[in-house]
């Protein structure tokens, strides 16, 4: 029987970029996501980001940006992860360790947007808040 490889999830360095920035390429049909990773982290948005590493590769991440409001609060996205080890619970890993990170610096929310409806899920209850989503229209 093989051996099971371990995934690593870490905090991006310098030497990670050029990696995150293939995954977020490969991940979305187009380059705003790995536009976006780049503008986050260049204007000092970027408060936590997270990558998976597998045999010294990039193989996902994951950021969670400061929001403007609600004050006290992260953004998650864009999350990625290359579409070989999709399914294998990757980008749940790294949203966890986002979130434990989050609760452990006192963040108060972490809001996200998806093709379902917006939710926000509170950081000090460790699964989502559905009593919480609501909808938006428009940026948040």
């Amino acid at each position: 029987m093989p051996a099971v490889k371990r995934i690593d999830i870490r905090t991006e360095t310098p030497a990670d970029i050029a990696g995150i920035r293939l995954v977020e390429a490969e991940a979305f049909p187009t380059r705003a996501e790995a536009d976006l990773v780049d503008r986050l982290r260049e204007d000092g948005s970027a408060v936590l980001s997270l990558i998976a590493v597998l045999d010294r590769q990039v193989i996902g991440h994951a950021m969670f940006p400061r929001m403007q409001e609600p004050r006290g609060s992260l953004g998650l996205g864009p999350v990625a992860v290359l579409s070989a080890h999709r399914r294998r619970g990757v980008a749940a890993g790294l949203i966890r360790e986002g979130l434990s990170r989050a609760k452990a610096d006192a963040w108060v929310a972490i809001l996200f947007s998806a093709t379902r409806p917006t939710m926000a899920a509170s950081v000090s209850a460790p699964s989502w808040r559905p009593d919480l989503a609501r909808p938006t229209r428009g940026r948040i």
